[in-house]
């Protein structure tokens, strides 16, 4: 009796036939990306110099919270509205609002039309943040696709080290709005480039979008935020404001699990919730994103605080940070490869995070830079050491079908981790700031004074200064080490499991042959 076998798929088929031209198309995609990752490194030295114009340094942390929070908000949507109506236009649309709100933040006229921006900012940024990595996916055969993703993860990692060098200097020498306008020139060639290469391929299917789960989803992230900052909002966490806010975040989560659990393609399937794995991993990645994202504008406010370096200076200390996570990334990533273990590694890189974060918050006047880099590389380390093994945790974890939802679920929880921590240590440093009554020779405004001001103190002043830093970082290091305690927590809490073997499965005799590409997916997965 004959088994009627499933049809095979289709062959792939490039979206670009054409080699140099499949190519090009990728180089564009790689600008497009290295444009909005830098955007949220290459602020960070500029930041003190921005609260030294508009004031208002209570707000600090929504400068960067503002951009992480609206692309977290709308990354699940942009994926599936690239299935609806192709990826190409979808591309160009959140470069566009990308470009757009880099040359409304640097025409901005306060700290609130800035933080405002910086939503638009952050609206393009998910859209192409996700919509790359579909159109690779497009672009090369699942093969050739992993060697291209590869560059992608060095091109993250290439503007987390130049971003606060070249925010430094950029603010040194043209000011700090220019870190913005540099957007203008590279976001219109990409989006020209994309125009004239990428060919538009109309979608087959129409999917089922979850508006209301994204909608619910977004607010509730939102109201999190929001109530995170509410001290600084409404003056206390218990006010009637702050109350409502979490309150409606709750009804919001509540009606999200509702939602989720009805809808035929949910943003995140109830379903993973399941496996342990995947919660914790959750928990994992929240806490991550607060002291790996969340933490790369406040080194940068402590280094021209306290030590009085410049804003390029200061961009120097970074590229130590990022070795340590390259080496640390690299050296996780063959180990993961060759041992198929994963938990190892998260446990390592806390632990090492935790160590770093108690030692800066004991730092003092007196403490030599180079000690400072030194605690900056490791803390890298850490951070590169476990940022690999929450997206292979869940990948390994998950039914093959929802591996897109789990990956996306990941990605959403880090940046709402960087989002909530951002806040928190902004209001540290703003209660610290206002409870300080010492008079400085020299200064009337902590919070309005520039790295270049500062330089021009009197040594005494500068002393002084940095001293009262010091005392408002202090803290903030010891909250961002907890956040790193209750991450390895959860990761004690972790199974024990083990990646595949790389090994080709053996078949039978007299069975089909296995997919092309299906052995290698399992073993990623």
């Amino acid at each position: 009796m004959d088994i009627k076998r499933p049809a095979e798929p289709a062959a792939f088929v490039p979206l670009v036939s054409d080699h140099k031209r499949r190519i090009t198309v990728f180089c564009l995609l790689m600008a497009a990306m290295f444009m909005a990752t830098l955007d949220n490194q290459i602020v960070s030295t500029a930041l003190p110099t921005i609260v030294g114009e508009f004031g208002e340094m209570e707000r600090f942390g929504w400068i960067t919270s503002a951009f992480l929070l609206a692309t977290s908000a709308v990354m699940p949507i942009y994926g599936k509205l690239g299935d609806l109506f192709g990826r190409k236009y979808v591309m160009i649309f959140a470069i566009v609002l990308f470009t757009f709100g880099s040359l409304v933040c640097g025409l901005a006229w306060s700290m609130d039309s800035l933080i405002a921006a910086r939503v638009f900012q952050g609206l393009g940024g998910g859209g192409i943040m996700v919509s790359i990595f579909s159109i690779n996916a497009d672009l090369f055969e699942p093969r050739e696709r992993a060697k291209y993703q590869s560059y992608s993860s060095l091109m993250i990692m290439a503007s987390g080290s130049i971003g606060p060098l070249l925010g430094g200097t950029m603010s040194d020498l043209f000011g700090w709005r220019s870190i913005f306008l540099i957007n203008l020139p590279i976001g219109i060639v990409v989006v020209a480039g994309i125009v004239m290469m990428l060919p538009y391929r109309r979608p087959q299917r129409r999917p089922k979008i979850d508006y209301a789960g994204a909608v619910l989803l977004a607010a509730t992230i939102a109201s999190v935020v929001a109530y995170a900052d509410s001290r600084q909002i409404f003056g206390s966490m218990l006010s009637s404001g702050a109350l409502a806010i979490l309150v409606f975040g709750i009804v919001c989560a509540c009606i999200w699990v509702l939602v989720e659990s009805r809808v035929p393609e949910p943003i995140v399937p109830l379903k993973l919730f399941r496996d342990s794995t995947f919660s914790l991993y959750l928990i994992v990645t929240l806490c991550t994103g607060g002291i790996a994202i969340g933490m790369v504008n406040y080194f940068a406010l402590f280094l021209q605080t306290t030590t009085g370096l410049s804003p390029s200076h200061a961009g120097l200390f970074f590229i130590g940070l990022t070795i340590g996570m390259v080496i640390g990334s690299m050296t996780a990533g063959r180990l993961i490869s060759s041992t198929g273990r994963y938990k190892p590694f998260t446990l390592i890189g806390l632990v090492l995070n935790i160590v770093a974060l108690l030692c800066l918050s004991q730092m003092g006047p007196h403490t030599p830079l180079a000690l400072i880099a030194v605690l900056m590389f490791f803390q890298g380390m850490g951070i590169g050491l476990g940022q690999q093994a929450p997206i292979i945790g869940v990948q390994n974890s998950a039914p093959r079908q929802d591996i897109g939802a789990a990956t996306g679920a990941v990605t959403l929880m880090r940046m709402g981790g960087a989002s909530i921590a951002i806040s928190i240590y902004g209001a540290i440093v703003g209660i610290a700031l206002k409870g300080v009554d010492i008079k400085i020779p020299g200064v009337d405004d902590l919070a309005s004074l520039t790295p270049k001001l500062m330089a021009e103190l009197p040594q005494a002043s500068r002393a002084a200064v940095a001293g009262v830093y010091y005392g408002a970082f202090s803290p903030l290091f010891l909250t961002a080490a907890f956040i790193a305690f209750l991450a390895l927590v959860a990761g004690l809490c972790l199974k024990p499991k083990h990646l595949p073997p790389a090994a080709k499965p053996q078949a039978p005799a007299g069975a089909p042959a296995p997919v092309n590409g299906a052995a290698e997916k399992k073993v990623a997965a």
